[in-house]
C-alpha cells in the first residue's frame, strides 16, 4: 500500500519546508477517505457527546501514564511547559497546560498584530465572500452567525491558526483593547485537519465561540475559537473588559482546533511571508506573541 505523502508547512524562521506530525493520521483518512469513515463520522465522531466522552476519558486520572509518551511522540518541548511532566494530574491537563514564563515573549510594538496562538497560519488581505480552504467552503454570515457583522467585516483581512495536537493550546488576545463576551455558536465537531478540509468538511461551521474586541489600534477585531473532532470543551478564562495584547483568553481541551482574528477592511496588514505562503497554498508555522501584522493606513 501507498504511503500518503507527508502534509508540509513553513518553517517560518528558516523559510523552509518541514513535515508535520499527524495524530492520528490514519484514523483521519479512513473517517474522511472512505465511504464507511464517512458514514461513522456523521453518525458519531463529528457528533458533541463523542468528542465530550473522548475528553472525559483524557481528564481520568488513568491518562497520566501516556503524558510522558504523548509529548514524546509528539515532539513537544517539555522544558517549555509550567510544570515537570510528572506533575500533570491527566493528560489533557498537560495539553491544556500553560507554559513557564518568558516561554512566549509578547512583541511591544503597538502596532503589531501578534499571533493569538501556536500554530500553522494561512492570511488574507481581502477575505472573499466564501472562504475556501481545500475543498472546503464557508461564507462569512454562516461563519460569524450575524448578517450585520458579516457586511461590516465583507472584505476585511482575515488570519486563520490551526493547532495540532503537538502546540501549546492556549490562546490569547493578539492586541491591546476592550473585550466583549464570548457568543456561542452551535455546531459539529469535524476534523480542522487539512485531511478533512481535503474531504469538503465543513470544519469552520463546527460549534464556535465569537468574541468581539474594540482593539486601540486596529479597530475592531473579531476572535473566533472553532471547536474541532475529540475537542469537547472550550474555556475561556479572561474577564470582559479591559484587556492587553498577549493576555490570556482562554484554551482548548483535548484535540486539534482553530482561532480566526478578523478586521475591518484596511485596519490591518499581514505580513508579506505569510500572504505569500498562503497563495501557495501552504500553511506558515507561528508561534503566540509574535508578530503576524501591522497597523493599516485606515487605522
Amino acid at each position: 500500500m501507498d504511503q500518503p505523502e507527508p502534509l508540509l508547512v513553513r518553517d517560518r524562521a528558516s523559510g523552509q519546508l518541514v513535515p508535520e506530525r499527524v495524530f492520528g493520521g490514519g484514523a483521519l483518512r479512513f473517517l474522511y477517505g472512505t465511504p464507511q469513515g464517512l458514514l461513522l463520522t456523521r453518525l458519531l465522531a463529528a457528533r458533541r457527546p463523542f468528542s465530550v466522552l473522548y475528553g472525559l476519558a483524557q481528564r481520568g486520572r488513568l491518562s497520566r501514564r501516556r503524558v510522558g509518551a504523548f509529548a514524546e511522540a509528539l515532539g513537544i518541548d517539555a522544558s517549555e511547559a509550567e510544570k515537570p511532566l510528572g506533575e500533570y494530574r491527566s493528560l489533557d491537563e498537560f495539553f491544556a497546560r500553560r507554559l513557564r514564563a518568558g516561554a512566549r515573549p509578547i512583541d511591544p510594538h503597538p502596532d503589531h498584530l501578534v499571533s493569538p496562538a501556536d500554530g500553522r497560519a494561512l492570511a488574507w488581505q481581502a477575505l472573499p465572500a466564501r472562504l475556501t480552504i481545500k475543498d472546503s467552503q464557508v461564507g462569512l454570515r454562516e461563519l460569524v452567525g450575524e448578517a450585520a457583522l458579516a457586511d461590516e467585516l465583507a472584505g476585511g483581512p482575515a488570519l486563520l491558526v490551526r493547532l495540532a495536537p503537538a502546540d501549546y493550546h492556549r490562546f490569547h488576545f493578539p492586541a491591546a483593547g476592550v473585550a466583549g463576551r464570548p457568543r456561542v455558536l452551535p455546531g459539529g465537531l469535524h476534523s480542522v485537519h487539512p485531511i478533512a478540509l481535503a474531504a469538503g468538511a465543513p470544519s469552520l461551521l463546527n460549534r464556535r465561540a465569537v468574541t468581539r474586541l474594540e482593539s486601540d489600534r486596529f479597530g475592531p477585531l473579531l476572535l473566533i475559537e472553532v471547536g474541532a473532532m475529540i475537542v469537547g470543551t472550550i474555556e475561556h478564562t479572561y474577564f470582559p473588559g479591559r484587556v492587553e495584547k498577549g493576555a490570556e483568553k482562554g484554551t482548548f481541551h483535548f484535540g486539534g482546533s482553530t482561532v480566526l482574528v478578523l478586521a475591518r477592511a484596511g485596519r490591518v496588514v499581514w505580513d508579506e511571508d505569510l500572504l505569500a505562503s498562503t497563495a501557495e497554498g501552504l500553511e506558515t508555522l507561528v508561534r503566540m506573541g509574535t508578530r503576524v501584522g501591522r497597523r493599516g493606513e485606515a487605522g
